[in-house]
């Protein structure tokens, strides 16, 4: 049985984990779009390492989400999120002092680390334990506040960057999770204070999720992240690809983070009295349907393109948390997610180099093959069936 919160109470748990998230992602997956050049530059080496390095810390992390998800299954998220921020502090740390290239692939590993104990999986981990089925709404609420870790951490990091330095901006994020993401995650509720009553029995001791379901939703989250992380990486060169400006290019791609909130939005009021399959089917269909729009009309679509896109994949993210808990439960749910993402974060380590070799050997036609993929997304999603 649920036990209720006060709603007031539930806002700020939201509030709180939303922020967090917010510094974690931008510290991490959205920092080397603004210091790589810089940072490879102080060590005499192309930005191409630095985003190799980047690769190898989402690597590490799909290593460590099921080892993270696990232990928050038994003790709750709170200490585990605490951690991560400290081993974040520790990689940025690391990064702002690094006298070597070595050094700063070291940097990088420990923050893959961190990555792994401390995104979003682990943060719907911990709302599955604290909510139980009922965590659809807060991990909603965490997306649409972190939607905003672009729009917050790339002027953030610029403007460290312009003024101070890039390892003066890496200790600015050190400095950050310290101060503000680990006193938000310590607001949590501890693992002995969860508010969430253990499984029944039905369904802890009930018969294991099908195997074919299971591979199928971690196809769908590898199929749908490369998509995203190709497009986060190549989406201006595609656009101009079709005919777009490089102003226009620019222009569409800032259209991607307020249509995904846009959507999160959207989830969290219409969409969220449908099952999650049905939002994520709809999601799913989004990036085809915008390429197909793209290759049909070319540069005059790139808007349409951004818009369509950016709101699929605002809905997936959050699909990503609440198809397992409708699907399987919460019974080993943060050990479930940690498997089942662990080859959509292998897959999205190599997804800008795979695009980017396709884009440069096709041009517009190489977007024919995230085409392909979503609809193959797609085709697994509607083979999953309600429980």
């Amino acid at each position: 049985m649920l036990l209720t919160l006060p709603q007031a109470r539930r806002g700020w748990i939201v509030m709180a984990l939303g922020t967090a998230q917010t510094v974690g992602w931008a510290s991490s997956y959205y920092l080397p779009a603004v210091l790589a050049a810089p940072m490879g530059a102080s060590f005499g080496l192309s930005p191409v390492w630095v985003f190799g390095a980047f690769s190898m810390a989402m690597v590490v992390s799909a290593m460590v989400g099921p080892w993270a998800g696990g232990r928050i299954d038994r003790i709750g998220g709170r200490g585990i999120l605490m951690l991560s921020n400290l081993v974040f502090a520790c990689g940025l740390a690391m990064l702002a002092v690094a006298p070597s290239a070595a050094v700063l692939f070291l940097a990088w590993a420990v923050i893959g680390l961190a990555m792994g104990m401390g995104l979003y999986e682990a943060a719907f981990a911990t709302l599955a334990g604290i909510y139980g089925r009922e965590a659809r709404g807060p991990m909603t609420g965490i997306t649409l506040i972190a939607g905003f870790a672009s729009t917050v951490g790339w002027p953030l990091s610029g403007m460290m960057l312009t003024h101070l330095g890039w390892r003066e901006a890496c200790t600015g994020w050190a400095l950050l999770h310290l101060c503000l993401a680990l006193p938000l995650n310590a607001l949590l509720p501890k693992g002995a204070e969860r508010i969430a009553a253990l499984p029944t029995a039905p369904e802890a001791g009930g018969p294991p999720p099908p195997r074919l379901a299971l591979w199928l939703l971690a196809f769908v989250f590898a199929a749908t992240w490369f998509n995203s992380t190709a497009m986060a990486a190549h989406l201006p060169g595609l656009l101009q690809a079709a005919g777009a400006t490089p102003a226009v290019a620019i222009a569409a791609g800032a259209l991607i983070g307020p249509a995904q909130v846009a959507a999160r939005v959207l989830e969290f009021g219409l969409l969220r009295r449908f099952h999650p399959l049905a939002s994520a089917r709809l999601a799913a269909a989004a990036h085809p349907m915008a390429a197909l729009c793209l290759m049909a009309f070319g540069g005059p679509a790139a808007y349409a393109f951004a818009v369509l896109h950016g709101a699929g994949n605002g809905i997936l993210t959050i699909a990503k948390g609440t198809l397992p808990l409708a699907l399987f439960g919460a019974a080993g749910y943060g050990a479930r997610l940690g498997w089942l993402n662990a080859p959509a974060r292998a897959v999205q380590s190599a997804a800008p180099l795979i695009f980017g070799a396709a884009l440069a050997a096709w041009g517009l036609s190489a977007v024919w093959l995230t085409t392909g993929i979503g609809i193959l997304a797609m085709a697994a999603l509607l083979l999953l069936k309600r429980r």
